[in-house]
């Protein structure tokens, strides 16, 4: 007897297991055409479509001037503070040199350091933890259908800024560019909705664009209005969003996103070129300026090609060991420096070695230069040196990041020794290791082209070492060459820097992921990949799913409703809704219903006395779904009485008549990944992490044998298990479910908690 190839499969996959964290949700990224919207849809007129689309455009634009005047913010605020702590120290050094005592000098500098980065630890610690790194892990998961908690609120725009100004005035070694990406898409986030939430400030507009689909598209605007603001990179910032972010994209919002990126490069730009009283000029166009290369200096010839290759491999080879080095150390910050008042200790910490290694690297070189007629060192540090001379290793050390790359960029050759720069790498490159995921605002941009610039100057390749050595750590390819293009103004060097970025992936790729990919492993985010895994080829939909699928009918009663909403132990988020009738049609999906909609019923009391009753059900209004968006009430804040749990609810006018379902078996898995994660469909669906899909029937009924397109909705849109029909008697029965929905990749939808959920697609 032939054994059937599917049961006779393990029911375990053999690979490593991961945690997936229960904390976090879906996004909704799957508009619910119930007959509410379809009703609205219906009363508006094309003139008002014209309007909607207009409005889009002025989002956008407004996206472009707030980020931009957040950039000119911290940007000026960190000069200032900045210049104030290095020109007190460089008196107070100069002052000590002399008549020794260089001791105070250092705790000087120690406090200073500790003081800054104190603050901004503990904003970050105690009001908004969601603030601390770049925040492009978050804002990445974010765009890829995970809602994470409090990512895009008014209150981490506010940490994430101040953090950020007291991280890179403290003297650490970050850059301020990496999060004006999560300011940027915290602004649009909030922007696009019209109101604030937190400050319970209601401006009446753009209410049309409540929702999870609309707001991902202007937080998409938002990211890579952050990067042309850092940068002064528009269409870089553009491609960003492309590789790094969003998973639904199309023409339309391509060029909305190309509109806010350049709105933010030229706010930014006249705003600071104002400042410096250089209105005509406009040559700040982001908050990082490596200033003009000279175009006799950056040719290549042919022999080079080879060299580039290598440059992008060693790149490769030191990100590899610097995400290793900070994945070990983020390991065992979460298992022992967990608590706040660790964390603030910690960063002071690193806030007082940074100041401790950088005044001895200084106080023990002797690398002395000829001081410029021009000036052009801000802070020059004589120490020993003969009058007329400062200090080489002073201008990488005592200055902030980003001048100091700037520094290296352009100072001629021979301004540095070959220990100078070697000891710069090697000491600088474990400093941004191990600041990298402290409790701070901070990026890694800035550092990492710091040290590739350092070691680059050793092969005089300053703009290709840069970028293999930022390739090698973030991994990203098609963005970053245009970012660095842009940034340089220096295109001669594209080519090699495409190659450099190239070799540096496949080199670091090799041993580890990239340090975003890492930490968002790190925080158990179920983030859905571009590809399945090339064991999961065999899996089927039915092997994936989770049981049991817990399932409503048409008229339900309000009790049934509250009791499941209730349920702690399930937590689902989208329910299927089955057919309540006699015969073949019993138990036959219907539609989805999600939990944020039954909630808002049940807030307003939808519902009638009795079933058949010839009373009608109070009428709602797309709005009142709209004002309780996003923080919808607890279900625990709703109050109904012994009387109203008997009352039916009829679900038909507002549950997703058409949701995203998969056949059970006839399905394997990658193709249904591939169709939920591809970017272009703007109603997206939502994997799993189990790697449940649906796929969209044309009309509800029992032939399933012929699906639709798929899309990503993490609405409440996975499936775990689809068969025909859900019969009422066996509504925990996975075997029959027809339209379960789910808790995974994009959320806790109608998925029961495990104590570990497999690596699948």
């Amino acid at each position: 007897e032939m054994q059937d190839p599917v049961r006779s499969r393990p029911k375990e996959i053999p690979h490593n297991e991961k945690l997936l964290s229960l904390k976090y949700e879906s996004l909704d990224y799957d508009n619910s055409e119930n007959q509410l919207f379809l009703e609205e849809e219906r009363r508006m007129s094309h003139m008002g479509f014209r309007c909607l689309e207009i409005s889009r455009w002025v989002i956008c634009g407004l996206i472009g001037v707030f980020t931009g005047l957040i950039a000119c913010f911290i940007d000026i605020v960190v000069e200032k503070l900045a210049g104030v702590k290095y020109s007190v120290v460089k008196k107070n050094i100069e002052m000590f040199t002399e008549v020794g005592g260089l001791s105070i000098s250092l705790l000087l500098w120690v406090v200073l350091n500790s003081a800054f980065v104190m603050v901004g630890a503990i904003i970050v610690t105690c009001f908004e933890p969601i603030a601390a790194g770049s925040g492009i892990p978050q804002i990445k998961c974010y765009l890829n259908g995970v809602k994470v908690p409090r990512v895009v609120r008014l209150k981490t725009l506010v940490v994430k800024v101040c953090g950020v100004i007291c991280s890179v005035a403290g003297g650490l070694a970050v850059g301020k560019e990496g999060p004006m990406i999560h300011s940027g898409a915290v602004v649009a986030a909030g922007v696009s909705q019209g109101r604030s939430t937190s400050l319970k400030k209601d401006f009446k507009i753009f209410e049309y664009f409540r929702r999870d689909t609309e707001k991902r598209d202007f937080v998409s605007a938002g990211a890579a209005a952050g990067v042309s603001a850092a940068f002064g990179a528009p269409v870089g910032g553009v491609l960003f969003s492309l590789e790094e972010g969003a998973s639904f994209w199309n023409q339309m919002l391509t060029w909305r996103i190309f509109f806010a990126s350049m709105i933010s490069t030229f706010t930014l730009n006249l705003v600071l070129s104002v400042y410096h009283n250089k209105t005509t000029e406009l040559s700040s166009p982001g908050l990082i300026n490596f200033g003009t290369f000279d175009l006799e200096c950056v040719q290549y010839s042919l022999y080079e090609i080879p060299l580039f290759i290598c440059m992008g491999a060693i790149g490769g080879l030191l990100g590899a060991l610097f995400n290793l080095l900070n994945y070990w150390l983020t390991i065992f910050r979460i298992r022992y420096v967990h608590r706040p008042c660790l964390q603030v200790m910690e960063a002071m910490m690193v806030a007082a070695v940074t100041a401790s290694v950088s005044f001895a690297m200084i106080y023990l070189s002797n690398d002395c230069k000829p001081l410029k007629m021009d000036n052009s060192e801000e802070y020059p540090l004589q120490l020993f040196c003969a009058d007329g001379e400062y200090n080489a290793m002073a201008t990488t050390f005592f200055n902030t990041p980003e001048r100091s790359v700037r520094s290296l960029f352009h100072n001629p050759r021979g301004t540095y020794n070959l220990l100078t720069l070697g000891f710069f790498t090697l000491t600088y490159f474990f400093l941004a290791c191990w600041t990298y995921g402290l409790m701070v605002s901070a990026g890694v941009f800035i550092p990492s082209l710091l040290i590739g610039a350092a070691w680059g100057r050793l092969f005089a390749l300053l703009t290709v070492c840069s970028a293999a050595q930022l390739g090698g750590i973030v991994r990203m390819t098609l963005s970053l060459t245009v970012i660095l293009v842009e940034a340089t103004g220096n295109v001669t060097y594209g080519f090699p820097i495409m190659l450099v970025l190239m070799t540096a992936k496949i080199v670091g790729d090799y041993f580890i992921e990239g340090l975003y990919d890492i930490h968002i492993k790190l925080q158990s985010v179920p983030f859905l990949h571009w590809e399945a895994p090339a064991t999961s080829h065999w899996l089927t939909a039915r092997e994936v799913m989770s049981s049991p699928v817990t399932c409503f009918n048409q008229l339900e009663k309000v009790g049934t409703i509250m009791d499941f909403l209730s349920n702690t132990a399930t937590n689902h988020n989208g329910f299927p809704v089955i057919v309540q009738a006699s015969g073949e049609q019993s138990g036959k999906l219907c539609g989805l219903i999600l939990r944020s909609q039954l909630i808002v019923l049940l807030k307003h009391k939808v519902f009638v006395e009795r079933a058949h009753s010839r009373l009608h059900q109070r009428k709602l209004q797309l709005k009142d779904f709209r004002d309780a968006y996003p923080r919808f009430p607890p279900i625990q804040s709703i109050h109904v009485s012994q009387d109203e749990r008997e009352c039916m609810m009829d679900l038909s006018e507002f549950m997703n008549p058409t949701p995203y379902t998969v056949p059970q078996v006839c399905t394997s898995t990658p193709p249904p990944l591939k169709g939920c994660r591809g970017p272009g469909d703007p109603e997206g669906p939502g994997t799993l992490p189990h790697g449940q899909a649906w796929a969209r029937r044309t009309t509800p009924g029992p032939d399933v044998s012929s699906w639709t397109r798929f899309a990503r909705s993490p609405s409440a849109r996975p499936c775990r298990d689809t068969a025909q029909h859900v019969t009422p008697a066996r509504r925990g029965s996975t075997a029959q479910a027809l339209g379960s929905s789910e808790r995974s990749k994009r959320g806790r939808q109608n998925v029961r908690p495990a104590k570990a959920q497999e690596d699948r697609p």
